[in-house]
């Protein structure tokens, strides 16, 4: 009995899971490793679209601030030299089109999402192999997409929030307590309870998926974790002290 299901083919969509995985993590993951096909689909189509409309709201009220003269200001504005700042108010005035606004930030944030979905999938299969996996390639890309969800609800949140309050998020995840210094800001607004639903998640898929230990499924998710959100701040904050953008959106 236990056979025929796990070789019972799966449909391509199934979006009633989405809700299971996050209600039922345990259970749904079990029912996830049995299947013969990639189900990755539905949650990185899922994703896709909640960070397309999260970039869309965001560009809106961020251009609606700026043609009414709002304009966010650099944390060490007060030190910069005069002839900075009327290079930053012109730098903002040119960067108000819908370019900047909407299809940068669009291309950006969905490139981050694929790419990292696939580099987070490769190096949790080479951490749970190294550790005795015996999970495939196909079966990390459904965990990790599968066990990304939670970022669905938090872009649905932040949505709702940006609608009620009016204007973009200045300071997500734990940014606000990082003060000046811009790596720790940066791999703080990446932090939050979300972040860490997902490693959770991660845990008990590989868990399940891989045949590990829970101790060792902890060990690679928190490892692989760790180093990917280290080197994406690193790359956040040389980006934000290059050009005074800061990139929020998490590659995983």
């Amino acid at each position: 009995m236990t056979e025929n299901i796990a070789l019972q083919p799966t449909s391509r969509f199934n979006f009633a899971r989405i809700v299971e995985v996050l209600l039922q993590p345990q259970r749904t993951f079990s029912l996830i490793a049995g299947e013969a096909r990639p189900s990755w689909l539905t949650p990185m189509l899922t994703l896709s679209a909640s960070t397309v409309l999260s970039v869309i709201v965001s560009g809106y009220l961020t251009s609606r601030a700026a043609m009414m003269g709002e304009v966010q200001l650099p944390r060490d504005w007060q030190w910069w030299t005069p002839e900075m700042q009327s290079n930053y108010m012109a730098a903002q005035q040119s960067m108000q089109g819908p370019v900047f606004a909407y299809i940068i930030p669009l291309v950006s944030a969905l490139i981050g999402l694929w790419l990292g979905w696939l580099i987070l999938s490769g190096l949790l299969h080479l951490g749970s192999t190294l550790l005795g996996g015996r999970g495939s390639m196909q079966g990390a890309l459904n965990i990790t997409g599968w066990g990304s969800l939670p970022f669905l609800v938090r872009d649905a949140l932040r949505i709702v929030f940006m609608l009620i309050a009016g204007h973009a998020i200045s300071s997500p995840g734990l940014s606000g307590f990082a003060g000046s210094a811009a790596f720790v800001g940066q791999v703080l607004a990446r932090v939050d309870v979300f972040f860490l639903w997902v490693c959770v998640l991660l845990v008990i898929g590989f868990s399940a998926g891989d045949s590990l230990p829970k101790t060792k499924a902890v060990t690679s998710v928190v490892v692989v974790t760790l180093l990917l959100l280290l080197a994406q701040a690193g790359i956040g904050a040389m980006l934000s002290n290059a050009s005074g953008l800061v990139v929020q959106r998490p590659f995983f």
